[in-house]
């Protein structure tokens, strides 16, 4: 913190000294300094500031004195800005500007100052720190740890009287965080509900480190099985269970840079749990598995497990129990059972947990039976369903159709047949000489088989060139007279 009479006459002092450096007039810096003396004596200034009168908080009736920040993060080895404004409502015949460095339980140290655009540093620290008036921005290049402090700035304006305010900025100096590693103890990995795990988490280098968990990229916050060191370098998992197997991961920060470190996966082991039967073939109701004869059915027992099962099979008969097989199949050939059905059991062993887990089924090999019609049933797809029914409509609707085409046919043919063959066999003699009008008419030439001899009515004995006779005679034939022959007048009158 400032104190007032010390910082007060260290500033006016070194005000008028540079004064007199400069300018060389003792007496007008040595009046000055009286009216300067007089004037803090009647003020009181806030720890963190030095101003004028009628200042507020870094603010005077004319003058402004503004930063960014009171607090400013630099990074060791690299330049820094400290960025400072200041504006006034006054006309000023000179401005000065001042830069002090101020570390705790120490008085301030001058740094450098500037009368109007003439700088005067310090001759310790003049490659360090960088003014360019009438900017009141100070540059630090480089940046070091031992730079960490308080800086305080203080702007002098003279017009038709002098006005002054001062402000005060905090540098703080990091070092940027390397990548962190994680390291797991034990390294072996631990049983669930029986051991503990920890996970340390450092860095290299790094200032101001802040330590975050991540769990399978998710912030992971305290819990039940899980504890977290004061300063979070050091997550306990108590005790290790299952569900806290996942990809940890340690993110360090500090104001300056961020870093995460490579995923790392604690080793739990467990189970076995969640054991079970499955079959490739077959019906399955509940723990019974009903195969064809003449199937060879494929079992596959299986339960979650760290490191993994050992499994064995077991056929239970007549109250003898026997290991038939070890692994995590089995194969069994239905043709060459003795028995309709047998009863087996599948264990699974952990050898790290010295858990065991079992379970029972039954085998029942049938002929083709309704549980395996049932099953081929549903395999039946909508689509097999849609063809099928589709086909019916096709050959029902040309099934009409044939019918509806040839029925006419069948009618006639029954009626033909029902006639008397007398009516077939009675003959006609034409002298050729009748009147064609008499020949109009619709003419059927029909060949009927006689049922008692087998005889036929030639289709030679039907006259006439014109009449077109039937391939088959069995079918009849028509033909029509369209038109009636004219006959010359004439020859109607001879005859009359």
């Amino acid at each position: 913190m400032l104190s007032w009479s010390p910082l007060a006459n260290f500033f006016w002092d070194l005000q008028y000294k540079i004064y007199f450096l400069l300018v060389g007039i003792w007496k007008r810096v040595k009046n000055h300094r009286i009216s300067g003396l007089r004037d803090l004596k009647d003020h009181q200034v806030q720890p963190k500031m030095i101003i004028s009168r009628k200042r507020i908080d870094g603010i005077c009736s004319a003058l402004k004195l503004t930063v960014p920040s009171h607090t400013i993060h630099g990074i060791e080895g690299q330049p820094l800005h400290l960025s400072v404004d200041y504006n006034f409502n006054a006309t000023a015949s000179e401005i000065q500007i001042f830069w002090l460095f101020e570390k705790p339980d120490s008085n301030p140290k001058y740094l450098l100052g500037s009368v109007n655009q003439t700088v005067l540093p310090d001759l310790e620290y003049q490659h360090k720190f960088t003014l360019t008036p009438p900017n009141a921005s100070l540059r630090i290049n480089p940046l070091h740890r031992s730079d960490e402090g308080n800086y305080i700035v203080k702007v002098n304006v003279r017009g038709n009287g002098i006005i002054a305010a001062s402000q005060k900025i905090q540098v703080a100096v990091d070092v940027p965080v390397t990548k962190p590693t994680v390291r797991t103890e034990p390294s072996s990995g631990v049983v669930e509900y029986v051991g503990n795990i920890t996970l340390n988490c450092t860095v290299d280098k790094g200032t101001r480190v802040a330590y975050q968990w991540m769990k399978n990229g998710k912030r992971l916050h305290a819990g039940p099985n899980y504890t977290f060191s004061s300063n979070n370098a050091t997550l306990l998992i108590v005790p290790a269970v299952k569900e806290d197997i996942g990809n940890y991961s340690c993110l360090v920060s500090n104001p300056v840079s961020a870093m995460e470190s490579e995923i790392i996966a604690p080793t739990i082991y467990y189970g076995p749990y969640g054991l079970r039967v499955k079959s490739d073939k077959g019906l399955n109701i509940g723990t019974v598995f009903t195969v064809d004869v003449g199937e060879v059915v494929l079992f596959d027992c299986s339960a979650d497990s760290n490191p993994p099962n050992t499994y064995l099979w077991i056929q239970r008969d007549d109250n003898i129990t026997q290991v038939i097989k070890y692994g995590p199949h089995l194969e069994i050939v239905s043709d060459k059972v003795a028995q309709k059905t047998i009863d087996y059991m599948c264990c699974a062993f952990n050898n790290v947990t010295g858990k065991r887990d079992e379970t029972h089924f039954t085998v029942v090999v049938t002929s083709v039976g309704l549980e395996k019609l049932a099953q081929k049933g549903k395999s039946l797809s909508s689509l097999a369903v849609i063809t099928g029914i589709s086909l019916f409509l096709i050959l029902a609707m040309a099934f009409l159709f044939l019918l509806k085409r040839y029925q006419p046919h069948k009618v006639i043919q029954q009626k033909l047949q029902s006639r008397a063959e007398a009516d077939y066999r009675k003959a006609q003699a034409f002298s050729g000489h009748e009147s064609a009008s008499d020949d109009f008419g619709i003419y059927e030439f029909i060949a009927f088989p006689d049922l008692t001899n087998g005889s036929r009515v030639p289709s030679q004995s039907v006259p006439g060139p014109d009449f077109v006779a039937a391939q088959d005679m069995l079918s009849p034939v028509y033909e029509v007279i369209q038109h009636i022959p004219e006959q010359p007048q004439q020859d109607h009158q001879q005859c009359i």
